[in-house]
């Protein structure tokens, strides 16, 4: 099993907080011969703007030296979840968890907001220090 993200338990109780239900920690993907692992999987119904929605997250920190070189890795395997999830369980919304400040510096750039507007990425920024939500993009 992969080792947890820096921010997975930061992430997670923001999630709890913000009213979800953690189904998984971690996620199973499998399809065909494929077996894979996202980080969190939750479902919330009280909401009146998430009512009934399900999630799969998968956590990433950016902390290393290169952000595009994470953000590389982070696609490919948001592509990839978001591939098998949509013939295995396509009730599920798969979303990239990053932190604020990360979200600030480097997902606003004009290049990274073409790359995730292409390949519809959906994100989930989070508080790290406060553990909340800050804000979902569709």
């Amino acid at each position: 099993m992969p080792a947890k993200d820096t921010y997975h338990d930061a992430v997670k109780n923001a999630l709890i907080k913000d009213g979800w239900t953690i189904t998984f920690d971690p996620y199973p993907i499998k399809y065909e011969e494929v077996k894979l692992v996202a980080d969190l999987a939750g479902e919330k119904t009280i909401a009146a703007t998430r009512e009934g929605q399900k999630i799969v997250l998968e956590i990433k920190s950016f902390l290393s030296r290169s952000p595009m070189r994470e953000f590389e890795t982070a696609l490919g395997q948001y592509l990839i979840y978001k591939t098998f999830l949509s013939i295995t369980h396509p009730d599920h919304k798969i979303y990239l968890a990053v932190g604020k400040k990360i979200y600030e510096k480097f997902f606003t750039q004009v290049a990274i907001k073409l790359i995730l507007q292409k390949y519809q990425v959906l994100l989930l920024f989070v508080d790290i220090t406060k553990e909340e939500v800050i804000k979902w993009t569709s």
